[in-house]
């Protein structure tokens, strides 16, 4: 006997977006530091108002889940959720040109991480250099969710058929795993999601205070851009410069100093600035002085917009809701059509 191909879940092709979303999700740690904003917030920003010049989805998540593997507080969490959406939209994200919502409102994700639990070989996990790195950082707490964390990942950027990714080039074997578990799905039940593909930053890797480590609130070398200017000043003022200029008169080099680095940032005129350390003529506590003015300069409206939103959550939370609902309707089209392809109910 033989059998129509054409009626079997894996040769009916799949309904993917005709121009591709993009997605990228960042975790609730609170109020983001200078480093998040250079590194990513920015990025975020750029790449929405490229998407709705182009009439594409630009979708931005605050992946609470991810969080629950180091987060046990629930009023933490829950204060840390609301401040990381403030701001993202006090640093340019506009929820009227992306969909900005927190992870678990659609809580479809998590069912679609369980399904492609089961095409993932557990090796391909435990070779992740997060995994790896996380059971190091927190060997008191090594949870299943830490070896989990790249299957969760997959399926948030698939839930939405999304295929674009901006990440930075650190980040590229995670992303490859989520490449590897969606073609073990394809290959098994069909065409069914794409393989998304890395939109990579030119950020910076940030260094922190200490001038040596990627800039992180775990380590304690952040600058708080949206604190109050005394602090973001104190920060600022306790930054590692060229550890071998000791004297004021010695020259720099703006190269290796940290604070000079930050300087492309906040100033078309940083070179200037750099020939100012090379001869003496500036010293290392003058550098500072300035980048902390620039910097509480720069983020002056967007420490107003987040104390504004941050003093009305109700306002917060339906923004956030609305979010979710936006994307309702590709999240369930997306499971019922896995389920229908597993043979599910």
């Amino acid at each position: 006997m033989t059998t129509d191909a054409s009626a079997s879940p894996a040769a009916r092709p799949s309904s993917l977006p005709v121009k591709p979303r993009i997605f990228s999700g960042i975790q609730p740690t609170g109020r983001p530091h200078l480093g998040n904003d250079l590194g990513a917030i920015r990025n975020y920003v750029a790449l929405q108002d490229k998407a709705a010049a182009e009439g594409r989805e630009a979708i931005y998540c605050v992946v609470d889940y991810h969080a629950l593997t180091h987060v046990h507080d629930p009023e933490l969490m829950r204060r840390q959720i609301l401040e990381m959406a403030a701001a993202l939209i006090a640093l340019g994200l506009d929820p009227k040109r992306c969909t900005l919502f927190v992870q678990s409102d659609r809580p479809e994700v998590t069912e679609l991480a369980w399904l492609f639990n089961t095409v993932t070989p557990i090796g391909w996990l435990m070779r992740t250099p997060t995994y790896k790195e996380k059971r190091l950082n927190q060997p008191d707490d090594v949870n299943t969710g830490l070896l989990t964390y790249p299957v969760l990942q997959a399926a948030d950027i698939v839930l939405y058929k999304a295929a674009l990714v901006p990440i930075g080039r650190d980040q590229a074997p995670h992303l490859e795993l989520s490449r590897e578990i969606v073609r073990a799905f394809n290959a098994r039940y069909g065409e069914t999601f794409p393989e998304p593909r890395a939109v990579y930053t030119e950020a910076p890797t940030v260094l922190g205070t200490d001038g040596v480590k990627k800039m992180s609130k775990s380590i304690g070398n952040t600058i708080e851009v949206l604190g109050e200017p005394d602090l973001i000043r104190k920060q600022v003022m306790s930054m590692v410069t060229d550890t071998q200029r000791i004297m004021r008169s010695d020259p720099g080099r703006p190269e290796v100093c940290n604070v000079c680095q930050l300087h492309r940032h906040f100033g078309a005129d940083y070179q200037e600035i750099w020939e100012g350390e090379r001869t003496a003529r500036t010293g290392c506590v003058d550098t500072k002085k300035l980048l902390a003015e620039r910097i509480i300069a720069h983020y002056a409206r967007a420490r107003e917009m987040y104390a504004e939103l941050m003093a009305d959550p109700e306002r917060l939370r339906a923004i956030l809701d609305e979010g979710a609902e936006r994307i309702r309707p590709i999240a369930q089209a997306t499971m019922a059509e896995v389920r229908e392809r597993m043979g599910l109910r």
